[in-house]
């Protein structure tokens, strides 16, 4: 890859985004860790250089954690570790210039952060998943849309049980998952499997982490499979397992405060 981009001491790639052409009516829409949104026209990239060029500016500690295409009106959703999501119309992001910072996307508690940037579509489910391996599928109609720049509404109770969320997905019918812990366990499923639970629910368990202080650090969705069988692969030691969900905790739903705060950055 540093032949095609040269990175920095630190920098690393986190979205690839296919391209053939540079229609006028396209955006790239790119979410930070921060809570930043932004996007810019699609054609302001179809002069690339050796060098790269600058889609964002970010602030110090902040990173890009994901990227769409998109036409301009589609539906935002983002996820922070705190266990919320917020979901708002893009069309209350305007274009901003390359080089620009971007806005508020979503407020959340100090020391959280924003995990994952996900375009819903009618036919998908969103997979929510927590550090200590409990997950659960939730129908997108049970996130309604908000202003941007709010707090956003509970996605997963990050309880002492469940840890805080490491990621969110969107899923569809027949899809496969793999989940990988920090310790190298490493197991593959189908999502057809995890139960479909209301937004404020602790989940079902995804994967058994047996080891001490072993967490959950990543969930891969597998959109096509050649073998109707799901066999475990040893990667270079890796341990892996067979799925094992089971038990479900629900509760009440309940959302939290939803007024937009100031945009962040530019105006």
């Amino acid at each position: 890859m540093v032949n095609i981009l040269p990175l920095d001491e630190g920098e690393r790639i986190t979205t690839f985004l296919p391209v053939r052409d540079y229609p006028e009516n396209q955006f790239v829409l790119m979410a930070t860790s921060a809570g930043v949104v932004k996007k810019t026209r699609l054609p302001n990239f179809s002069r690339p250089r050796s060098s790269g060029l600058i889609a964002l500016s970010l602030d110090e500690g902040d990173t890009l954690i994901g990227a769409a295409i998109t036409e301009g009106d589609a539906e935002i959703m983002l996820f922070s570790t705190a266990g919320k999501a917020v979901r708002f119309n893009e069309e209350a992001v305007r274009p901003l210039s390359r080089t620009a910072r971007g806005v508020r996307g979503i407020r959340m508690p100090e020391g959280h952060h924003v995990v994952s940037l996900i375009i819903p579509q009618d036919d998908g489910v969103i997979l929510t998943a927590s550090e200590n391996g409990y997950g659960k599928r939730t129908a997108i109609d049970e996130f309604p849309t908000y202003g941007r720049g709010s707090q956003g509404v509970i996605a997963m109770q990050c309880s002492e049980r469940n840890g805080n969320l490491v990621t969110a997905l969107q899923l569809f019918e027949g899809d496969e998952m793999m989940l990988i812990s920090d310790k190298g366990t490493l197991v593959r499923t189908r999502t057809d499997e995890v139960s479909v639970l209301s937004r404020n629910t602790q989940g079902v368990r995804l994967i058994r982490l047996s080891q001490e202080d072993e967490r959950l650090v990543g969930v891969e969705r597998i959109a096509e499979t050649d073998d109707d069988d799901i066999e475990g692969v040893d990667i270079e030691g890796a341990d892996v397992e067979s799925a094992d969900i089971e038990g479900e905790d629900a509760s009440t739903d309940e959302s939290e405060n939803n007024s937009p705060e100031q945009d962040a950055g530019e105006e």
